[in-house]
C-alpha cells in the first residue's frame, strides 16, 4: 500500500487541519475591519449627536429661542412633557413636539431677523 502513498502527503495531512483554521480567520478579518470603519465613521457619530440633541431638547425652558426643522424660528412659550408651546409672531402661537426643535438659537436671534 505505501507505493501508491508518498510521504509527502502523509507529512501535509496535519499542517492542512492548522492550515483551516488560518484560512478562517484570514477570511473574516476583511469584515472586522469593515465594522470598526462603520463603527468610528458612522454609528459613533451619530449615536453622540443624538445624545447631544436630547440633553438639549431636555433643557429647553420657557424664553428660549429656537429653529424647528421645519426651518420655523420662534420663542418657548410654555414647555410641556411632550410638546412646546413657541411664539412665532406676535399673537401666533403653535404647539410643536420636543423632538421637532433643531437647534437652539442664541438669545435676541429672531429680533435680527
Amino acid at each position: 500500500m505505501s507505493f501508491f502513498i508518498s510521504d509527502a502527503m502523509a507529512e501535509a495531512a496535519p499542517a492542512a487541519a492548522g492550515g483551516a483554521q488560518a484560512g478562517l480567520l484570514e477570511a473574516i478579518f476583511p469584515f472586522i475591519i469593515l465594522f470598526i470603519v462603520f463603527y468610528f465613521l458612522l454609528i459613533r457619530p451619530q449615536s453622540k449627536r443624538a445624545k447631544e440633541h436630547k440633553k438639549m431638547v431636555s433643557a429647553l425652558s420657557k424664553g428660549d429661542e429656537v429653529l424647528t426643522q421645519g426651518g420655523i424660528y420662534g420663542k418657548v412659550l410654555e414647555v410641556g412633557e411632550t410638546h412646546l408651546e413657541l411664539e412665532l409672531a406676535d399673537n401666533l402661537q403653535v404647539k410643536v413636539q420636543r423632538g421637532a426643535v433643531a437647534s437652539l438659537l442664541p438669545k435676541g436671534t429672531i429680533k435680527s431677523l
